[in-house]
Parts: C-alpha cells; sequence; structure tokens
C-alpha cells in the first residue's frame, strides 16, 4: 500500500482522488472523484485510509466530504479514527453514515457553508431479497414471515446501538432521536447553532 502514495500530495493510487494528504490533514472526498472510482463510501475505503494513516504519522485530522455509503464501512473507518485520536472537519457535506466517521473525532469542526446532513436508515426490497435468498437456509429462515420477524428484532438491536453511539460520542440524546425524523431520501440540515448545542460540533476534545 505504501508504494501507492506520491510525494505530491501524498495521493494513494488504489484510492484515486477520494483520499489524499494535506500537510497534518487527510482528506477523505467521495463527491469529486473521477468516474472509476464510487462515489459513496465502500469497504475498501477502510484499507486505504488505514495504510495512508500508517504512512502518514503527522496527520491529526480528517476532512470529509461525502453523502454517505456503506454503514458497516463507515462504522469501521469511525473506530479507526477514534483510535488514531484524529480531529475532524465537514468541508462540503456529510451526510448520512458519513456523520458515523465524523462523529468519531476528538475535535468536530465544520467550515462555512458546509453542512451535516440526517435521515433513518433504509434498506431496499432488492437487497432484502438477496439477503435473505443467501442466507436463509445457513440462518434458518423457512419461511419469509420468520426471516421478516428476525428483521424486527434486528432493526430494534440496530437504532440501540446507533442511538447509544451518538450518546457516547457527546451528543444530546434529545438530538440523536430528533435525527431519525427525517426518511432516507431526504435530509434534515441543523443549523450550526443546533449542532453545537447538542454536542455535534465541539472545538475541545473531551
Amino acid at each position: 500500500m505504501g508504494a501507492g502514495i506520491a510525494t505530491a500530495g501524498l495521493a494513494l493510487d488504489s484510492g484515486g482522488e477520494r483520499f489524499f494528504v494535506e500537510g497534518a490533514t487527510l482528506v477523505f472526498d467521495t463527491e469529486n472523484v473521477g468516474e472509476d472510482q464510487p462515489s459513496e463510501i465502500v469497504i475498501e475505503d477502510i484499507e486505504r485510509l488505514r495504510a495512508l494513516l500508517q504512512e502518514s504519522p503527522d496527520v491529526t485530522e480528517l476532512r470529509l466530504n461525502s453523502g454517505g455509503g456503506s454503514i458497516y464501512a463507515s462504522s469501521e473507518i469511525a473506530w479507526i479514527v477514534s483510535d488514531f485520536g484524529l480531529d475532524t472537519q465537514v468541508d462540503g457535506e456529510c451526510i448520512s453514515a458519513c456523520v458515523d466517521i465524523f462523529l468519531a473525532g476528538a475535535r468536530r469542526r465544520m467550515t462555512l457553508g458546509s453542512k451535516l446532513g440526517f435521515h433513518r436508515r433504509s434498506w431496499s426490497p432488492e437487497s432484502v431479497e438477496g439477503y435473505y435468498n443467501d442466507l436463509r437456509e445457513g440462518r434458518g429462515w423457512d419461511t419469509p414471515f420468520v426471516f421478516g420477524s428476525w428483521i424486527y428484532e434486528d432493526t430494534q438491536r440496530e437504532m440501540y446501538e446507533y442511538l447509544n453511539y451518538l450518546v457516547q460520542r457527546g451528543v444530546d440524546a434529545g438530538f440523536a432521536i430528533e435525527t431519525l425524523r427525517v426518511d432516507s431520501g431526504d435530509e434534515w440540515y441543523p443549523s450550526r447553532l443546533r449542532l453545537i448545542s447538542a454536542g455535534v460540533l465541539r472545538e475541545e476534545a473531551p
């Protein structure tokens, strides 16, 4: 992985334009990428980010611009950000799963004109069908109704983990609940003052 880092801007070849280092800042931008790059957070980004941080020990901040993507990838990246003790900053937009990464930061800032967006999570019918067909024998889902019962319980577990994560990261519990008010496909963009008062933005690390 280290061989893919160029001296000019330290761009990671396997990551394309989505990752590059500017001084002490690692930029993660899924919005301004080439046609051969996914325009969302993907599982492959986990190792790309980890490799750049290992090759760039002077990095202290992760700058984000992303419309979201894989919840699994974002949670893994958030763990890495927290483990490295990085600050986070939004420069542009940070929506949906991107917010999970942002909240992992010690100091959490947002440039003027930038936005944080929240909405409920979703699972497309096509993905649900594929998940059921792929795993029903191993999981013992004899009928779609058994699978539906599992989804009901799993969704409650996932929502608990999501809300618990926000509160653990210093976000006001009432605000955390309010992030679930908007359907997927729409966005709630709280004001900067609201984000500060709710503990989402913070200038000082705890």
